[in-house]
């Protein structure tokens, strides 16, 4: 159930698999509940459900993705409806000879799918050799073939001359066309016939036929039968630089499951049992394995402290904003960053148990998935090769009846040929390349084609709050001086006395301190007073910060006009006390952005629901909310739950966009209609997503929104252009106003090709968006 502007205790009373409810009792507390750190613990994520996972296990899965990526005899077909943006650079230098027998024990149900989540960069490497080895190839045939009968002033014969042609012609259908017959193998495979599969039937019926016409014009006794060879050239050339064209607009990414295994380090320090310490492999990790973990290093498994006291990075894997303090007992997460202290910890899992295994491979399965979305030129090319084959067939079969066979055929190829227009392969890739410079000079950075054909009409957009809607870093937010200090003061005093602590708030104060450059008062004999904060001698007297509970129990009165706005915003405020009043305030927390507020608002304007899923606790996500005017919004969630809200929203047939910047987001992302990644973010979120803020900022999130409807909008025009004219064209072709002298004659196809072309081309280039700021 979707929240409302509620009370932290009437969030308690509900509950649904969407909603989720704090991690415990602390959660629920109020503003004025907050508690000095030192006294209370901050919540923990509920990691006991997730153990670790170690390189062996995450190098077998990735390999076990890999491979089943990785059949290149079937795998060209995909630049046109496949995400590019995932596929796997380094395959390229894979050991195919094994290749099969990697994958025999694999599940092949969803191997076809998977291939779309590789990296693009070596088919775009492919495509470029293919494309200019077949320009080599074309450029001759040009010269010396006809253009559907018509003699181009550049052309020319000689003495054998169509014996190169035919030589050139054979290469060039098995090498440059390569991609396009395994790619309709592939397409027929999952019967799904598309544009793969309508190049392919054009180049297919145009060098066959070409073989025919040599054949007959050179050893049958028959009138002279038009060849397809110019057709067959340039339809290869126009399409392998149309794959080329996009591919390399589409930003080239890396494999987010690579990022997630690499989290983790490779050598990690087991103790003994005699209390010696060795170094060794993470693959060698098991169960019940006492691992130290000094400052500063990576978690390497998932397991549990036994010993020392520190404070934990989990903002990249849990969403968490600030450094988690962990002590004797507490659950510890693999991949997260060890703070200030030094521990030693107990694995509790490993391998698929593990939490960075269940996020590996919910991104795995939701890329799949996502996959299975069929482009808008793919759409036209099925129905097109649908239409073009009846017709193409009737036409054979009625000019049969009525003429002979070379008349049947002649019309029944003419009809295939037209039926692929050469503008057709430059539709969309020239718009994309134009749509992905003009995101550039706008902050955005597009890495799937089919995001700008979804993103039409958005109805929920689903932001993190943690580094997507706030700074993502637990720091000082605010210092006041309330008494005879100034500002500066105030910050010395807190220092001296948090300068031994180790705790958020502590680290955040004490980088206040060093970024202002305040010398730290030398404070004595600092004790914790617990449940409210500390106190200690500075200068001969005593000198205390602590919490609201704290200045309750210390029957001290404030407020101060600008308390409001900080707990407003999740602040965590923390008191300067001297002498019984209070000398200053400082106000910690992860800062909201200046511009989310408006931002929150336009999309409202839009008439898109924003709701926002966080990872963090139910208390700081509330204030977030209820400070940008966020009605829906999910607190303490991880991972799984966040691709489960997406996945439930996707399956109401709702058009979703996940905005995120950590590793939690990773599988949402790449579940969503549209993933878009903060650039600032982990390269594992930024590499699931479908576009990146390059920015980091929500603003340009609109500006990808208007890019993407005017982009779609060209799109579709010239998808008109380039296949619409075969309303008329194919009819024609086929011969439907025979009966009253109406012939397509094969040069009118090609006149009127050349010209759909020419407009795609300009239209395309039209494609403009306002700069940033409109």
């Amino acid at each position: 159930m979707n929240q409302k502007k509620t009370s932290p205790a009437d969030n308690r009373q509900t509950s649904s698999h969407h909603r989720h409810e704090p991690r415990n009792e602390q959660d629920n507390k109020g503003q004025e509940g907050l508690t000095h750190p030192q006294a209370e613990e901050v919540p923990e994520p509920r990691s006991h459900e997730m153990n670790g996972v170690d390189h062996q296990w995450a190098t077998s899965k990735l390999q076990e993705h890999e491979s089943a990526d990785s059949n290149h005899a079937h795998m060209d077909h995909e630049v046109s409806s496949m995400d590019h943006s995932h596929m796997d650079h380094e395959m390229s230098g894979m050991d195919h000879s094994h290749m099969d027998h990697e994958m025999s024990g694999m599940d092949h149900s969803h191997m076809d799918h998977e291939m779309s989540g590789m990296d693009h960069s070596m088919h775009m490497g492919n495509f470029k050799q293919k494309f200019w080895l077949s320009l080599v190839l074309a450029i001759p045939i040009v010269i010396l073939s006809p253009m559907m009968g018509i003699e181009l002033p550049f052309q020319f014969t000689f003495p054998g001359s169509d014996w190169v042609v035919l030589i050139l012609g054979t290469i060039l259908f098995f090498y440059g066309g390569q991609p396009f017959l395994s790619g309709a193998k592939m397409e027929l495979k999952q019967k799904s016939p598309a544009m793969m599969t309508l190049i392919a039937m054009g180049i297919t019926v145009s060098y066959f036929y070409s073989l025919y016409a040599f054949i007959a014009n050179h050893f049958l006794a028959v009138p002279h039968v038009m060849d397809f060879f110019w057709e067959l050239a340039t339809l290869i050339v126009i399409m392998l630089l149309g794959h080329w064209i996009e591919m390399n607009a589409v930003s080239n990414a890396g494999n987010a499951l690579q990022k997630l295994a690499e989290l983790l380090p490779k050598e990690v320090i087991r103790k003994n049992a005699d209390g010696s310490e060795e170094q060794i492999p993470l693959e060698e990790v098991t169960n019940k394995t006492q691992l130290i973990v000094r400052s500063g290093d990576k978690i390497p498994t998932d397991g549990t402290i036994l010993e020392g006291e520190t404070t934990i990075d989990e903002s990249a894997v849990t969403g968490e904003s600030r450094r988690v303090p962990k002590t004797i007992g507490s659950t510890v997460i693999g991949g997260s960053v060890n703070g200030n202290g030094s521990i030693t910890m107990e694995v509790t899992g490993t391998g698929e148990d593990s939490y960075l295994a269940k996020v590996m491979e919910m991104v795995r399965k939701a890329q799949a998935d996502k996959s299975r979305l069929e482009a808008l030129s793919d759409k036209v090319a099925k129905w097109l090769f649908y239409i073009a084959l009846v017709a193409g067939v009737l036409a054979f079969a009625v000019w049969l009846f009525v003429a002979d066979l070379p008349t049947a055929l002649d019309r029944m190829v003419t009809v295939f040929v037209i039926a692929c227009p050469h503008a057709l392969g430059l539709a969309i890739p020239l718009v994309v390349a134009r749509s992905t410079s003009i995101a550039a000079k706008n902050g955005l950075l597009l890495k799937n084609r089919n995001a700008l054909e979804t993103a039409h009409h958005v109805d929920y957009l689903i932001l993190d709050k943690t580094g997507t809607l706030t700074e993502g870093t637990f720091t000082v937010t605010g210092i006041e001086a309330t008494g005879s200090l100034s500002a500066s003061e105030v910050l010395a005093y807190l220092a001296g006395l948090e300068k031994t602590a180790n705790h958020p708030i502590a680290e955040g104060i004490l980088a206040q301190a060093e970024k202002e450059n305040i010398i730290a008062k030398k404070a004595n004999d600092v004790q914790t007073r617990t449940g409210i904060g500390l106190e200690g001698v500075i200068d001969g007297q005593k000198w205390l910060i602590v919490n609201q509970k704290g200045l309750e129990q210390l029957t001290i009165q404030y407020q101060g006009k600008s308390l409001e706005n900080y707990q407003e915003q999740g602040n965590t405020i923390s008191y300067l006390v001297h002498d019984g009043k209070v000398e200053g305030i400082v106000a910690l927390g992860d800062k909201v952005k200046p511009e989310a507020s408006q931002f929150i608002q336009k999309v409202k304007d839009l008439g898109i629901t924003p709701v926002m899923a966080t990872g963090d606790n139910q208390e700081a996500a509330q204030a977030v909310a209820d400070y940008l005017g966020i009605e829906d919004f999910h607190a303490a969630m991880l991972p799984d739950d966040k691709e489960r809200l997406v996945s439930d929203y996707v399956k109401e047939g709702k058009r979703v966009v996940m905005v995120g910047d950590g590793i939690n987001d990773a599988p949402s992302l790449a579940r969503a209609t549209i993933g878009i990644a903060i650039g600032a973010g982990t390269d594992v979120a930024i590499d699931s997503a479908d576009v990146v803020l390059t920015n980091s900022e929500p603003q340009d999130i609109l500006h990808f929104l208007t890019l993407a409807k005017k982009t779609r909008r060209k799109m579709i025009q010239n998808l008109w252009w380039g296949a619409g004219y075969n309303i008329f064209a194919i009819p024609l072709a086929a011969g439907v106003l025979a009966p009253i002298g109406i012939i397509l004659n094969p040069a009118v196809g090609a006149v009127l090709m050349s010209m759909s072309t020419i407009i795609v081309a300009i239209n395309a280039m039209t494609l403009s968006i306002e700069k940033s700021g409109d």
